[in-house]
């Protein structure tokens, strides 16, 4: 099977700043990926990239079999339109460390926005469906709850929902518990665990190296817009060969 994400030379600059220089990744359908590393090392840019929040300014991606961004004819590459683009978006379902809830929906009626708004699914399925996905992580009691009455963890357990009622093929998790109190943390890595367990496709952006130990099939670490090291999570997180992994798993453990 091909990869889900394949990224050759991939380049992402900002003005002088270059956030990523020459990225080559593939992952595998049903693989999950944490990837670690300093802030400004690139990881977020990188999953921006294979959501198309961010336009690439070299190499090529690959998502879901579809380069991002242009339709090739011939030897000619084409930019697609914003339409195109939304479209090639749908195979990506995606988890920020803010949890950009629409504060005037329910938990239910976020969930079920995009299943009717974009997908034009009929708003009582849509509702079945997003009963089954609250129920899923946890918040079942939840659902004609605000926003602002519940927690930063239930808050992100909502966004997980809503992302998977999209039905994307691969999760994109952009340090999700970041932006959480200590105590919040586990409920929402408890779903995302179950979720791996499921066989869902991950890329996790992350410092929770217990996380990353536990969960992942691999682990990359990141520096300075470049890949340092990759491999399972014993060799990367526990017998590291580069010192830069080094110096930075001690820092983040001590």
């Amino acid at each position: 099977m091909n990869p889900i994400v394949k990224s050759v030379g991939l380049r992402k600059s900002y003005g002088a700043f270059e956030a990523l220089k020459g990225i080559d990744l593939e992952i595998e359908r049903g693989e999950v990926l944490c990837i670690v590393g300093p802030s400004g090392s690139g990881k977020s840019t990188f999953l921006r990239c294979i959501n198309q929040l961010e336009a690439v300014d070299g190499g090529a991606l690959w998502v879901n079999g579809e380069l991002v961004g242009y339709r090739r004819t011939g030897h000619k590459l084409f930019e697609l339109s914003e339409r195109e683009i939304a479209r090639q978006r749908l195979a990506t379902g995606m988890v920020f460390q803010r949890f950009n809830l629409f504060p005037h929906k329910t938990a239910l009626d976020n969930v079920i926005e995009g299943p009717v708004q974009v997908l034009k699914l009929e708003r009582k399925k849509a509702e079945l469906e997003a009963h089954e996905l609250l129920a899923r992580v946890g918040l079942s009691d939840k659902c004609g709850a605000y926003p602002i009455a519940l927690s930063g963890g239930q808050q992100q357990r909502v966004a997980i929902a809503r992302a998977l009622a999209m039905k994307p093929a691969l999760m994109l998790f952009d340090e999700p518990t970041s932006a959480l109190d200590p105590e919040l943390v586990g409920e929402v890595l408890s779903v995302m665990r179950d979720l791996a367990r499921t066989g869902m496709t991950m890329i996790v952006v992350t410092h929770e190296l217990g996380f990353a130990r536990e969960v992942a099939n691999r682990v990359l670490f990141m520096d300075q817009g470049l890949v340092v090291e990759s491999g399972s999570p014993e060799q990367v997180l526990g017998r590291p060969t580069q010192a830069r992994t080094r110096d930075f798993i001690s820092a983040v453990l001590s």
